[in-house]
């Protein structure tokens, strides 16, 4: 294993020598794995090796401790490159060759098809091309955050720089001046579909230049101007010391393989047996090892230990509740400011490091973080209309100790970057994503900005949970329960003003002695004749209902389900045992909670009188009292509905 001090002022002839020959040995694990596998990305993996092994080689990074918490990142965004990548890192002293060989591609393998967090070295799972140079912002802003001179090493292939994301992930590395980042752009100018320059020319270089990165380029199969290339970045020898640096590093796919080099074909498949031998014998190693191998893989048990990638623990102190009386109105997004400057004032302090930290998308007045930005600018990151970008980097800052907010408007941040939440979801990242102006409750705006199907969406990301607050008491309470926990959490509310939720005596429901619990539903009131269910911005529609049913003299419960995710199963099945059940939502009906509670119901053989009420198809432009009337959604309807189903 090779370690260059980057002081040194070039290369000598013995380590270019080790670089040749650990090439030849990593080209070989690269041909192996592939054909081993039957399947695989060989060609992209050939045209990045000399840059990973040259990267590898001065970053720091220690393959006995791979997450320690000062050290350098490397991060690979076309991570498609994994027999690469995994055949530097077994160069480099990670984990021993032999699981690599045997494990590939296989069910259950920390050795997945493209790069994932489970395999020592890996910092970040990838495969959606474009994502990958966000990620590496939030490392490197969580870097400079901590005051640590470490750096962050993006490999991204050429293909992927169509992406629209990576313009959005350019443009904010320079407005938060990340000069410790460095990208290493793979130019082999093939993709799947062939030359670059057909399927979607650019101007590569100028395109970065545009955005005020410092440019580098290079022959990225000439080891010496690879080193020479970093040395430049690394010391900040740029024309732009504040700014980040991207090498374009010319390359050829499939380099080192006679008969694979500038083929296209090899971008994705891996080489059949006669030819990965025919490989082999180029590269001076015996071809008849790909026959031993194969016998040995087909009783080889998956066994190498994924590694744990979960995030960096965080302590917060919790601030008290604010506690909002009946007669004040306002809206649960401006008890969400309110509740997230609290957690700033008692945990991000005047200067040094913050532990909250909160991102939006050119929405900071409508989404109530104006007063958080102004206690703590350092931890307030605007980043522009780019939500793409927004998600993937606030997902990446998560992971690093910090409780992290992100606050757009539900379309925006549901239905906009729900890729972007699944990669994050994929990552185990612990990110808060708050949002407001959901459902038809934005009214006016139109079904652009109606957000009716986030349930639906959020449900498919298995380990999000899914909170919906009823009132800006139970706003404060639920903000201040997920800060510090280290998972994905959504937490979902309207545009509206709405009045405070109060029990029977006219007093706040959701008061100081109230505690939010994940899974339990909230029995607002009681009625023996059945329930009305409901969350959100529902809630005093449902209310009102109930009055109207309770001065006939019918006697309901009415049942707020804040946590859908956890689901509240025992107050459901409590809500069961009243037969005639009513679900009302600002939501698509076929994809809502009340689809979720239908199905809980059938898959338990629970017989109930279910009847789901909420939008069946997208609404128009209107207020939003007018819309939920046309979707059956006001008072008079939800109880003139209940007495149908009680007739």
């Amino acid at each position: 294993m090779l370690k260059i001090d980057i002081k040194q002022g070039s290369l000598t002839e013995e380590q270019i020598k080790w670089f040749e020959k650990a090439f030849r040995r990593c080209a070989r694990r690269i041909i192996l794995s592939t054909t081993l596998a039957g399947c695989g990305h060989p060609g992209g993996s050939l045209s990045s090796l000399s840059l990973l092994l040259v990267v590898y080689s001065l970053a720091k990074v220690n393959p006995q401790n791979p997450r320690a918490l000062e050290r350098d990142r490397i991060l690979i965004s076309h991570g498609h490159i994994s027999p690469g990548v995994y055949s530097v890192l077994c160069e480099y002293g990670f984990f021993p060759e032999e699981p690599f060989l045997m494990e590939f591609r296989r069910a259950g393998s920390a050795f997945a098809g493209h790069v994932e967090q489970s395999v020592p070295g890996v910092e970040w799972n990838t495969g959606n091309l474009g994502q990958g140079l966000s990620a590496a912002c939030g490392m490197a802003q969580a870097l400079k955050l901590k005051n640590l001179s470490n750096l962050v090493f993006c490999f991204m292939g050429d293909g992927e720089q169509q992406k629209g994301q990576v313009i959005e992930a350019r443009r904010w590395a320079v407005k938060f001046k990340l000069d410790n980042l460095i990208t290493l752009i793979d130019y082999n100018q093939l993709q799947i579909g062939g030359k670059i320059s057909e399927v979607m020319p650019q101007d590569l270089k100028a395109e970065i230049e545009a955005t005020k990165w410092n440019v580098l380029e290079i022959d990225g199969h000439d080891f010496q101007q690879i080193f020479q290339a970093l040395k430049v970045a690394i010391e900040k020898k740029v024309s732009n010391p504040e700014h980040p640096t991207a090498i374009i590093a010319h390359t050829v796919m499939g380099k080192g393989i006679s008969f694979m080099e500038n083929d296209p074909k090899w971008h994705g498949m891996a080489l059949p047996e006669d030819l990965a031998k025919k490989a082999l014998e180029e590269l001076g190693f015996d071809p008849g090892e790909l026959d031993v191998l194969k016998e040995k893989r087909k009783t080889w048990n998956v066994s190498f230990p994924h590694q744990n990638y979960d995030p960096l623990p965080i302590e917060l102190k919790i601030p008290a509740p604010t506690i909002y009386p009946p007669e004040v109105n306002t809206d649960c997004r401006s008890a969400y400011g309110k509740a997230l400057l609290n957690l700033a004032k008692e945990n991000n302090p005047p200067t040094g490091t913050p532990k909250i930290l909160g991102l939006t998308c050119d929405l900071e007045g409508s989404v109530k973080m104006t007063d958080f930005k102004k206690w703590s600018p350092q931890a307030f990151f605007e980043s522009g209309i780019q939500e793409h970008h927004t998600a993937s980097v606030a997902g990446a800052l998560s992971k690093e100790g910090f409780s992290v907010f992100f606050s757009t408007f539900g379309v925006f941040a549901i239905d906009e970057v729900y890729n972007q939440l699944r990669i994050n979801s994929i990552n185990r990242t612990a990110l808060k994503v708050v949002a407001t102006h959901l459902g038809a409750d934005v009214g006016e705006d139109g079904p652009t900005h109606q957000c009716i199907d986030y349930i639906g969406l959020l449900l498919n990301l298995y380990d999000f949970e899914i909170y919906i607050t009823a009132d800006p008491n139970q706003t404060d309470h639920i903000i201040r329960y997920i800060a510090d926990k280290p998972r994905n959490i959504f937490v979902g509310m309207g545009r509206s003003k709405l009045p405070v939720v109060t029990k029977e005596d006219g007093s706040p429901y959701f008061d100081e002695n109230y505690t939010f619990i994940p899974g339990k539903a909230d029995w607002i009131r009681q009625g023996d004749k059945g329930v009305i269910i409901t969350y959100g911005t529902m809630i005093p529609y449902a209310l009102k209902a109930w009055e109207i049913l309770n001065s006939e003299g019918i006697k309901v419960s009415l049942l707020n389900v804040a946590s859908i995710r956890p689901f509240p199963e025992k107050d459901l099945l409590k809500a069961s045992e009243l037969k005639n059940l009513i679900i009302v939502e600002d939501h698509l009906v076929e994809t809502g909670l009340g689809t979720r509670i239908a199905s809980f119901f059938g898959l338990k053989q629970i017989k109930v009188n279910l009847k789901l009420l909420g939008h069946k198809t997208i609404c128009s432009s209107g207020k939003p009292s007018e819309l939920f009337k046309q979707a059956g959604l006001d008072p008079e309807s939800i109880a003139h509905t209940m007495k149908q189903m009680l007739k």
